[in-house]
């Protein structure tokens, strides 16, 4: 019998101690480690590969003799999944998808895998039963295709039996925590259990060029539960996420190795599923039937998409004495960082007054250029006068109150002059290759905040 040994691990970040730490050295978190038995002479264990199978040994190679290849993608027949993954499914990749519980994971990887046409898929539950996983798909689809395949294990050794019968070209796993390795000792959902799993399929996927997507749980502030190297060994992190008292999803991209980062992907979560968002500025826009003050557009950037969304400001007189500050999909460190420039620069009394701040559509915005579009709509509440609907704004603002430049102007603009907006303002130094003469929208260029508000109220 092979010896055994334990160790500690961390629950946070998963580092490794060979003995009971207090402190981890690593992620400098309190009272997070805990023994693992960990059991590595099990030879006898099969892998992945069936015993017979031979193992293929690597040797060095100059980087002159290595021939290029490029990465050959198979569309999923979601346009919006599809502009996250760089353009679609990578052969051989292994894709990590997060979020938090009832958000829509399974549902976006079952629509997945009944879409798919000309594909054997896996779906791999460890969480539902095979009829739960079948009614989903009836209120999905009409008719299940006969190409999707489900099995209800959480057993890697007997998953990659069937797979060896099967021979399927796409695998999901819902979800990684509810796997167990018989190489570990130890629970399932542990860092060296989801470590070890992961491991195993990464090998699986990258051997056998088969697509692997994994759903991973979150924690309570929002990182994929597990240990920093779950991340790290897949090619893709996507983390859905959204409100579930709003009916849209956006499916963000987090790593890809095989496309640009950062990109997004927006959803309406309806009753027979997920349903794809193509124009997601028409539907951040509130339609209004008459002007209200505290309300502006900004012209942001999520990935390669321009979009239009709508901030909405209320200044109030602080009622208890202390002011409140409160922001719902924008930083609020920004925020408190931008009224300090409106009570430094332009001598607006904020210091005494409530503020509250809202991007409508339950989005999170992380783009500075909307810096001068939230300054708009608080000035706007403030002194209780509105902004027209028909003017949007494209500008970061520095702490000394300059508007600064902002990247892919013509984007912005473009989206805006489609979307039927009158006037734009902009940054003095867009200006450098930008030709104003072949859009129809007024560009109002701008190189200090007082200039905006001159020119915006007078």
């Amino acid at each position: 019998m092979a010896k055994t040994r334990s160790a500690y691990f961390c629950q946070s970040c998963g580092y490794e101690s060979a003995k009971w730490l207090g402190k981890c050295p690593s992620c400098n978190q309190w009272n997070t480690f805990v023994e693992e038995v960990i059991d590595k002479g099990n030879s006898h264990v099969p892998t992945w590969k069936s015993a017979s199978g031979s193992q293929k040994l690597s040797r060095p190679n100059k980087i002159e003799e290595i021939q290029s290849a490029t990465a050959d993608r198979t569309t999923t027949g979601d346009a919006e999944l599809d502009r996250v993954l760089g353009g679609g499914l990578v052969a051989g990749s292994v894709t990590l998808i997060g979020g938090e519980p009832g958000i829509g994971k399974s549902t976006l990887m079952l629509q997945l895998a009944l879409n798919i046409t000309g594909r054997k898929i896996l779906y791999v539950s460890g969480e539902e039963s095979e009829q739960q996983i079948k009614m989903r798909a009836e209120r999905i689809t009409n008719s299940p295709k006969a190409d999707c395949y489900i099995l209800t294990e959480t057993s890697t050794q007997n998953i990659f039996k069937q797979i060896e019968q099967l021979m399927p070209e796409i695998v999901i796993i819902d979800s990684i925590q509810t796997l167990h390795s018989a190489h570990i000792e130890s629970t399932p959902g542990s860092v060296s259990q989801v470590r070890e799993c992961t491991a195993e399929l990464l090998r699986f996927a990258k051997e056998t060029d088969t697509p692997v997507f994994l759903i991973g749980h979150i924690t309570k502030d929002g990182t994929i539960a597990g240990p920093k190297i779950l991340e790290h060994m897949v090619d893709t992190v996507l983390q859905f996420e959204g409100d579930r008292h709003h009916i849209y999803r956006i499916l963000r991209s987090i790593k890809n190795r095989f496309g640009a980062a950062a990109e997004l992907g927006i959803y309406a979560m309806q009753s027979n599923g997920l349903r794809e968002v193509s124009n997601p500025s028409e539907i951040l826009l509130s339609q209004r039937d008459e002007e209200l003050s505290g309300i502006t557009i900004g012209a942001t950037l999520e990935g390669a998409r321009p979009m239009l969304i709508e901030t909405q400001a209320l200044v109030s007189i602080a009622a208890y004495g202390t002011p409140q500050r409160s922001a719902t999909g924008f930083d609020t460190k920004r925020m408190n960082m931008l009224l300090a420039v409106l009570e430094k620069r332009c001598g607006f009394r904020l210091s005494a007054k409530d503020v509250f701040l809202n991007i409508a559509g339950g989005i999170k915005v992380e783009d500075p250029a909307i810096d001068l579009a939230i300054m708009a709509a608080i000035i706007s509440s403030h002194e209780d006068i509105f902004i027209s609907s028909k003017i949007c704004f494209a500008a970061e603002v520095g702490l000394s109150g300059e508007i600064r430049a902002v990247n892919r102007i013509e984007q912005r603009i473009s989206e805006a002059e489609k979307l039927g907006f009158e006037k734009i303002f902009i940054s003095n130094y867009n200006l450098k290759g930008l030709v104003k003469d072949k859009f129809k929208i007024e560009i109002v260029t701008v190189s200090k905040i007082e200039e905006v508000f001159s020119l915006l109220f007078g």
